[in-house]
């Protein structure tokens, strides 16, 4: 990499935490020099505007938990193991995230619902990125005879991913990992007794 691309992967970095806890409209640029140790100079020599920044940063916070989720799910030989991995990557969701501020899609979506369209079509995106991903490896359970054929596997993805974020959003708010640690047994639980064959 080049100097300027260092500096701007530092600058992402070292904002993207903070964006996390704060949300975008509490996010000032001098929070963002305070942060980075830059001038204001230096950061508009990055980035047009906060938005970008604030856009860059979401990106990085989701494919960090993305990447360590994929890298989780790889581990599993067959595909029912990799839909109980999902299960046991968020089982362990509320320590992984505690010093980055929480679940960015969670808390980006909802500062950035009622604030910023850009960010929120982006969380949107994520989401349905997200659920596609998942309902792909649901049906490749399917075709592998591992679960019921007759699993709408849409409406499978859609109910976990609304249990683990609504799991994610209690723990959170609850300073509780109790919350997590049921939704991974409950997602084992459906997977090996109501979906299995």
């Amino acid at each position: 990499m080049s100097k300027s691309e260092k500096t701007k992967a530092f600058i992402i970095e070292t904002v993207a935490p903070i964006f996390n806890k704060n949300g975008y409209s509490a996010m000032s640029l001098s929070k963002i020099t305070e942060a980075t140790g830059l001038t204001k100079g230096a950061i508009y020599g990055h980035f047009q505007n906060k938005e970008e920044l604030a856009i860059d940063a979401f990106r990085y916070s989701v494919r960090r938990v993305l990447k360590d989720l994929n890298k989780e799910v790889s581990l599993g030989k067959r595909p029912i193991d990799k839909l109980l991995r999902i299960a046991s990557f968020y089982e362990t969701y509320y320590q992984y995230n505690k010093e980055f501020g929480g679940c960015p899609i969670l808390n980006i979506g909802v500062d950035s619902n009622n604030q910023n369209t850009g960010i929120a079509d982006l969380v949107r995106f994520y989401n349905h990125k997200i659920l596609n991903q998942f309902s792909l490896l649901i049906d490749t359970a399917k075709h592998a005879n591992e679960i019921k054929k007759s699993i709408n596997s849409l409406v499978l993805a859609k109910r976990f991913f609304y249990m683990i974020e609504g799991a994610v959003y209690m723990s959170h708010i609850m300073k509780d990992e109790s919350y997590l640690i049921d939704v991974s047994e409950t997602m084992k639980l459906i997977i090996n007794q109501d979906l299995k064959l």
